[in-house]
């Protein structure tokens, strides 16, 4: 297993590296009901990024959807981003938008991307340096997209899977939306689950903006899948997926992918297959 989180200790010891790139991918707001602790600042020397904004498709039917190659490419440029940098990306709920954005440069071809573990509040509670809010304006980078389209997965790869069982998808919405006993916070959309799906919220892989240890983790995945079974990481629109994404690889070697879509989209197209 490959290391996927850094700490904040490490990030203050390492902040002016020559290569370290500081993503914050704070939310404007959000469907959880979250709410930062310390708005309107970063850390020092950080560079934002929205994950609505510049990193999802604006135009597509629904949230977060995967951007193209091309449009990646460009605010990873933007931002300064090389081929040999070194990305460390937080956010200011602890743990939320952050694995997202980690993911799709992972995804996009970038090696060395990390998620700060505790985000904004963890390098606060050191002594970290924080800056108010501001864009970068530097030199842009070199970084060139190339999309591994395996850590990904459609509504065809999904809705297949309910009979070959291939794979095991992992929803990481509320226990009440997917046995279908709590309202969807989006308007209009059923809750419920994808057929043979598991549920396994994401809050409860963190404790205090933090992932949890890798005993508890390990502990909360075993039994969901066999050994080296891929799994697909679901939630309501592709955001908390992967956060259990981001848990998994922390103690599994399984292969692992995202629906992009989820369950916004699967309750709109499929609303004959839902449990």
């Amino acid at each position: 297993m490959k290391a996927t989180i850094v700490n904040a200790d490490w990030l203050k010891k390492h902040q002016n590296d020559a290569d370290l790139v500081i993503l914050d991918a704070s939310p404007k707001g959000n469907v959880s009901g979250l709410k930062p602790e310390h708005p309107g600042v970063q850390i020092k020397g950080a560079r934002p990024v929205s994950l609505k904004e510049d990193l999802s498709q604006k135009e597509a039917p629904f949230p977060n959807t995967l951007p193209t190659e091309e449009a990646f490419q460009s605010t990873a440029q933007r931002l300064g981003i090389g081929r040999t940098s070194f990305v460390v990306v937080y956010d200011n709920l602890g743990i939320y938008t952050s694995p997202r954005v980690w993911w799709l440069f992972k995804s996009m071809g970038l090696e060395e991307c990390f998620v700060l573990n505790g985000g904004l509040d963890e390098w606060i509670n050191i002594g970290g340096e924080t800056e108010p809010i501001k864009a970068y304006d530097g030199s842009a980078g070199n970084f060139a997209a190339q999309l591994n389209t395996e850590a990904w997965r459609n509504i065809s790869a999904v809705e297949a899977n309910i009979e070959s069982k291939k794979e095991v998808v992992i929803d990481a919405r509320s226990e009440g939306r997917f046995l279908g006993t709590a309202p969807e916070p989006r308007e209009g959309l059923s809750s419920g689950s994808i057929p043979n799906s598991k549920n396994l919220p994401f809050k409860r892989v963190l404790e205090n903006g933090k992932l949890k240890g890798e005993e508890a983790l390990k502990e909360m995945f075993d039994g969901l899948a066999g050994e080296n079974q891929p799994l697909v990481l679901s939630c309501g629109s592709g955001l908390t997926a992967c956060i259990n994404l981001l848990a998994a690889s922390q103690v599994l070697e399984n292969p692992l992918s995202v629906y992009d879509g989820s369950w916004t989209e699967w309750a709109q197209l499929k609303p004959n297959l839902i449990e």
